[in-house]
């Protein structure tokens, strides 16, 4: 198996939602009816983008708690600022932008939480069993080594590898150059593989 710190890998990991890639025309017909203050659009767009809003927030803050706080004032936010949407504007882009920040705010509000990994189920007796301890272990050490990130690499690798935006939008949304936002995963990658060598001894998380 590849390294842990391949984007697939990596998205196994944290098991969550990657970015729907489709949502965009059905989110742009929804920006100038917000924009005006029409109440059952801005309701539409939050069921329609909460759950990435949830998603990107838990992965940048560490639990459950934190994100749904952060998703709550993100909308607020979204709400607050609407005169500023513009027609033909990427609008899941402005809200992960607005996400973005609420966690950076929340962050320095606070130490950083432990990232809460759910217990896997007791497996089956056999090479299955060990198996499942394995990839088990695997999700908790890419889990640890994601919330070791700074926050700025964090963003980065949870935009591009997780929400599956390209390296220009997740510029965008960070306000950073495309170049530095490769960097910057770039290294994320490479911090989260080598926290995985060591705590594996040196393999990396890959199976015999």
């Amino acid at each position: 198996m590849a390294s842990v710190a391949a984007p697939a890998v990596l998205a196994l990991a944290v098991s969550g939602r990657e970015g729907d890639r489709g949502a965009g025309s059905a989110l742009g017909d929804l920006a100038l009816r917000v924009r005006d203050g029409d109440a059952l659009a801005f309701d539409r767009l939050m069921l329609e983008t909460q759950e990435r809003v949830v998603s990107l927030a838990w992965r940048m803050l560490g639990n459950r708690e934190d994100a749904l706080d952060a998703a709550q004032e993100t909308f607020v936010r979204v709400y607050r600022h609407r005169r500023r949407i513009r027609g033909g504007e990427d609008l899941m882009g402005w809200i992960y932008r607005i996400a973005v920040n609420v966690c950076r705010d929340a962050g320095r509000r606070r130490r950083r939480s432990p990232i809460v990994v759910a217990r896997a189920p007791e497996p089956a007796e056999g090479a299955r069993a060990e198996q499942m301890l394995l990839e088990a272990e695997r999700r908790a050490r890419v889990l640890e080594a994601l919330e070791r990130l700074p926050p700025r690499q964090r963003a980065a690798l949870v935009l591009r590898d997780l929400e599956g935006l390209t390296s220009d939008e997740v510029a965008r949304i960070v306000g950073s150059r495309p170049g530095t936002v490769r960097a910057q995963i770039a290294s994320a990658r490479a911090s989260i593989r080598a926290y995985c060598e060591r705590a594996f001894g040196g393999t990396g998380g890959r199976t015999p």
